[in-house]
């Protein structure tokens, strides 16, 4: 066999975001002796150095925010014209993909694909109108087009010509296990008999953490036996921390940082929260699911995020006392571990069913 197919992934960092986690669970599934990631970035990451383990290369231009557009396209512009050895650029940037397609077209690249992680561009208005104008560069320069729901693909792409990529998960790291679950309790010096709120992500505003703490404060107030449980980092978090100091919940509110053991620290959770003002789909909840916890979440959210197994309620943004209700009446539902196992199969949420996917898409786009 000869060299493998190499594809380049590109993204602004690979940290612990929804995209990148999908990238790093499909690159450690699928055969690298067939294919090969590689990664444009504008910023170091968490993963950069499994990526390297693993044969992958890591290359980095300056980021628009930090450069301005001319000097970011030229950074694409002068990358493809260099680097001529990929025949896939798969782009991971949403509406941002439209400059790195277009670059990757002038320089010959076949294969473009447009990725839509996302149903909302972050940012204040000059940004979001910045990324809206290049933004319809995207389907003219793209070759295919990839989402992980309905609501990111008609987002990005308003178009019917669009493959469904599954956010696929590792399924045997989330099963859920009463033994772990009394250990990582034990480990953040929670009670067994405590009350555990959780939530998985990055600290920015469209992941809407004011209201978690609303709703933990209020719930709180009725279970003094309670606690929240925070995994992440990002920007806001100064503010959230102010916060939970303002409110004397201090003893009450763990924030652990960017963590790489989510799967077992979800063990630990009675309740995963989840209120987000728009998301391309959610990872995070797909994987809560997975390890069998309750998740409540906000119906901005996409629909197919719910596994069919009784373990989400979507709940409005607009009535704080209906996530309160919720967790007042909180029923843990024990779920055979062959049932959920067979629930994230079925839906095609396990990552090995992915990984062959798109392995057989790369494939066969060059062949």
């Amino acid at each position: 066999m000869g060299n493998p197919l190499r594809v380049l992934h590109v993204v602004v960092n690979m940290n612990r975001g929804g995209a990148e986690t999908l990238i790093m669970n499909l690159y450690r599934n699928i055969d690298r002796k067939k294919v090969q990631f590689d990664f444009l970035t504008c910023k170091p990451g968490v993963f950069d150095m499994e990526i390297k383990k693993m044969g992958g290369r890591v290359y980095c231009i300056p980021y628009i925010s930090d450069v301005g557009h001319f000097q970011y396209v030229k950074g694409l512009d002068d990358f493809f014209l260099e680097h001529k050895e990929y025949d896939i650029v798969h782009s991971h940037l949403d509406k941002m993909s439209g400059l790195v397609l277009r670059s990757a077209k002038k320089a010959g690249v076949r294969v473009r694909i447009a990725h839509s992680h996302s149903t909302n561009s972050e940012g204040g208005v000059f940004s979001r109108t910045y990324k809206w104008y290049f933004g319809k560069l995207v389907v003219k320069n793209s070759t295919h087009n990839f989402a992980c729901s309905k609501k990111a693909a008609k987002w990005l792409f308003d178009s019917n010509k669009v493959r469904y990529i599954k956010n696929g998960i590792e399924l045997e790291k989330f099963i859920v296990s009463s033994n772990l679950r009394n250990q990582v309790k034990q480990e953040l010096k929670i009670n067994q008999d405590t009350f555990v709120l959780g939530h998985v992500g990055r600290f920015s505003k469209v992941k809407n953490h004011s209201f978690i703490i609303d709703v933990f404060q209020t719930y709180n107030k009725i279970n003094r036996n309670s606690v929240l449980v925070l995994i992440g980092d990002g920007p806001l978090k100064p503010h959230i921390k102010e916060k939970v100091r303002r409110l004397n919940l201090e003893t009450k509110v763990l924030f652990l940082g960017v963590r790489s053991d989510i799967n077992n620290l979800l063990q630990s959770f009675d309740t995963f929260i989840f209120p987000s003002y728009y998301e391309g789909l959610g990872i995070s909840v797909i994987e809560a699911q997975g390890a069998g916890v309750k998740c409540l979440v906000s119906n901005q959210v996409p629909p197919e995020v719910d596994l069919g197994i009784e373990l989400v309620d979507f709940l409005p943004l607009e009535d704080i006392n209906k996530w309160v209700q919720k967790l007042q009446f909180n029923e843990i539902k024990e779920i055979p571990k062959m049932e959920l196992k067979k629930a994230i199969t079925n839906q095609g949420y396990d990552i090995t069913t992915t990984a062959k996917e798109i392995e057989a898409l790369y494939i066969t786009f060059t062949g």
